[in-house]
């Protein structure tokens, strides 16, 4: 009885959303079409943000109804709060768009929040896809047995990245790259805003807004091409979780949006598209992210149904798995001391690896190579969630250390420090 009712939240939590939802809708409506009657010079821009609103309206409920599921079938928890996160994102971008059309002026500090959330949704995409095959495969051991893995499409005369550790660190690093470039591009483009001095959809090289673009692009393509590498090793292992349609679903909003956003700018600064004062716009820069902000509010709309199937919560339904508390759920889900790892371990990398991945020279070859293994090895968050048992984490330290050892003697290093390293596994 006292479990029935510690858990009772999963009954009662649906009709709360719902009940909550149609209560706003009815709030948020007729203030819609009060401000939509009040027309005037402005009609245009107040019908976009009308029909707007409405697309906003049918986005929300769906993308967060797929969150409720997931959070009341939280059975994989390695898996699913790398789902929800991604999920969060078509609420967040569409509610950021619509207030952003609404108040044109400060719509760029919405811009921020939505250009640091597409990095955070790429890397909890990657972790997503490297924590299920770690719940089902080797796949250092897999990657090994494996054909060479070739670069693809424009890159394909680059040599090849080693099969195994190798090719997953610099996998994970590429994403990894854009993880902590675009909030730092983002920063420096609100400070140049604020200072006047940004320019934004201005492609004159005497301002910082062509440069900030080039560097998002750049870390941007490198991102998506390591997502592609790793698919492209994968494919079969990947098979289980319809990896498409996800795939598909994550490159149409970072990429194409991206493109969209600076399409529009191009057509700005030719002139195409010019101020329109029935928008209350008084300059081409809110005219042009007034329609990227429209259109991105349509696009939601699809984007929310896709990944209400793509990342469905069908498979996680498990009437005998163990239930968890609505406080432990949805902790979990904010939980990010997974990406504050992964990024300083990241960073420790860039510091001895160069943009290729391979070692940089150092006068300690040992310290280079177990560098080397810790920062490949270093996914703590998967890897404690995998160790179940005591003798599951005692085996996984010590083939560590065994792994750590051979790398030791690969470098050359003196025997002592392998004596040293096969104490340590006998203690």
């Amino acid at each position: 009885m006292a479990e029935n009712t510690r858990f009772g939240w999963r009954r009662w939590m649906r009709p709360a959303i719902l009940i909550t939802y149609f209560v706003l809708v009815i709030i948020l409506v007729p203030i819609c079409i009060w401000q939509l009657a009040e027309g005037g010079s402005t009609q245009l821009h107040r019908e976009a943000w009308f029909f707007g609103g409405v697309f906003t309206i049918l986005t929300v409920p769906i993308s967060l109804w797929g969150i409720l599921q997931h959070l009341l079938n939280y059975t994989q928890p390695i898996l699913q709060r790398h789902i929800i996160r991604i999920l969060w994102m078509v609420p967040i971008y569409s509610l950021n768009s619509w207030i952003a059309l609404r108040f044109p002026k400060i719509g760029f500090y919405f811009d921020t929040v939505r250009r640091c959330y597409e990095a955070y949704v790429l890397y909890n995409f990657m972790v997503y896809l490297l924590n299920f095959l770690k719940t089902e495969y080797d796949i250092v051991a897999r990657l090994q047995e494996k054909p060479q893995i070739t670069h693809v499409f424009p890159f394909c005369k680059l040599k090849a990245w080693k099969n195994g550790r190798p090719f997953l660190i610099r996998c994970k690093q590429g994403v990894l790259t854009y993880v902590v470039i675009m909030p730092l591009t983002t920063l420096i483009a609100l400070g140049c805003h604020l200072a006047g001095a940004y320019h934004e959809g201005e492609f004159n090289f005497a301002y910082p807004y062509p440069y900030i673009i080039i560097i998002d692009n750049f870390t941007q393509l490198i991102a998506l091409y390591c997502l592609t590498l790793f698919y492209k090793a994968f494919k079969e292992e990947l098979k289980p979780i319809k990896p498409i349609g996800k795939f598909a679903a994550i490159k149409f909003i970072i990429f194409f949006s991206f493109w969209q956003d600076c399409f529009i700018s191009v057509l700005v600064d030719t002139g195409v598209i010019r101020a329109n004062k029935q928008w209350n716009f008084y300059d081409p820069e809110l005219v042009a992210k007034g329609l990227q902000n429209f259109l991105i509010c349509i696009e939601m709309f699809i984007v929310a149904l896709l990944h209400y199937f793509v990342f469905s919560h069908k498979p996680y339904i498990d009437g005998a798995a163990p239930h968890t508390s609505l406080y432990t759920s949805f902790m979990s889900m904010w939980d990010v001391s997974d990406v504050h790892q992964d990024v300083v371990e990241h960073m420790k990398g860039v510091g001895k690896f160069n943009l290729l991945g391979r070692a940089k020279r150092s006068r300690n070859p040992m310290e280079v190579n177990l560098l080397a293994e810790e920062t490949e090895l270093n996914e703590a968050e998967t890897s404690r969630l995998l160790e179940n048992t005591g003798s599951d984490s005692a085996n996984a330290r010590t083939d560590g250390i065994n792994e750590s050892e051979t790398a030791v003697i690969i470098s050359g290093a003196p025997d002592n420090k392998v004596d040293d390293l096969r104490s340590g596994v006998t203690e």
